[in-house]
């Protein structure tokens, strides 16, 4: 039977190498369903996403043994995934259900590729809202003098749960720079605003103060630094005066589970490279 891999790959951009990439999957007798690459000029690296089907139900060994020689040459960081593998993710609420709410509904709809293995508060405010999802729940109070066993605990249940993604979906805590060091590349939040204005704590009553007519929500990933993680995702909305900042909130909840969601598919589809402090997003 027939399987669909992923092969993603990222190098130092040179003369040839998309040539290279199609060669080695002629040689092992791989059809090319879909390619994207990118070339970046002022970083000199070099992007690849092949969508392939092989002869076999696994990706051949002799194919990866090839790329294992070829990553070598190329200084390339590479993977090949089967591209109906779901990603595990663990999920982070505080007093806002909505951005979770719409990947759990996108995962039951099998439009996101994501088997969620719990959810994590740091209160129990939520707790009966997500009853109905019969997920596991895990109660994780943090305090300023708390934070380091909070953060412990944490990695504990991701340890339990196998999670290989972790999604602030309004978690209103600040990960410590060592936990957002442990999470790098797979830890992603929501922010309330069009990153890179009004960063931190209410940013619609920022955006008010300003007098902003457009306003937006950002996902990206988690960095040690606050609201500053490469952008994946972004959506905006025009606004007037007449808008108050509850219903900029009111807006934006659609906004934030919006671009969560898309950044969250990006990733499970490893659509996603990092790219010197920003990202190269592929399209499907």
């Amino acid at each position: 039977m027939v399987r669909e891999h992923i092969l993603t790959l990222s190098c130092p951009d040179r003369v040839g190498l998309v040539a290279s990439l199609a060669r080695l999957m002629e040689r092992h007798d791989c059809f090319i369903a879909s390619s994207r690459t990118f070339g970046d000029p002022e970083t000199g690296r070099f992007f690849a996403r092949l969508v392939f089907n092989g002869p076999e139900a696994m990706a051949p060994k002799d194919l990866e043994a090839e790329l294992v020689s070829l990553g070598d040459e190329l200084k390339a960081d590479w993977a090949i995934h089967p591209s109906d593998e779901k990603v595990k993710a663990l999920l982070l609420v505080s007093k806002s259900d909505h951005c979770a709410n719409t990947l759990l509904y996108g995962a039951r709809r099998k439009e996101l590729p994501i088997d969620v293995v719990g959810i994590v508060s740091n209160n129990e405010m939520l707790k009966d809202n997500f009853a109905h999802w019969n997920l596991p729940w895990f109660h994780v109070p943090v305090t300023k003098d708390t934070k380091p066993e909070a953060e412990a605990r944490l990695f504990e249940v991701i340890d339990e749960t196998g999670a290989d993604l972790v999604v602030l979906a309004r978690y209103m805590q600040v990960l410590s720079d060592e936990a957002c060091r442990r999470l790098e590349g797979r830890c992603i939040n929501i922010h309330h605003s069009f990153l890179p204005g009004f960063k931190g704590a209410k940013p619609y009553h920022q955006a008010h103060a300003r007098g902003v007519k457009v306003i937006g929500a950002t996902a990206h990933y988690v960095t040690g630094d606050l609201d500053e993680g490469p952008i994946i995702a972004q959506v905006t909305e025009v606004i007037d005066h007449t808008y108050s900042p509850a219903d900029m909130i009111e807006t934006g909840r659609h906004l934030e589970g919006n671009a969560l969601l898309r950044a969250v598919k990006a990733h499970a589809e490893h659509r996603i490279f990092i790219n010197s402090g920003k990202t190269v997003v592929f399209a499907r």
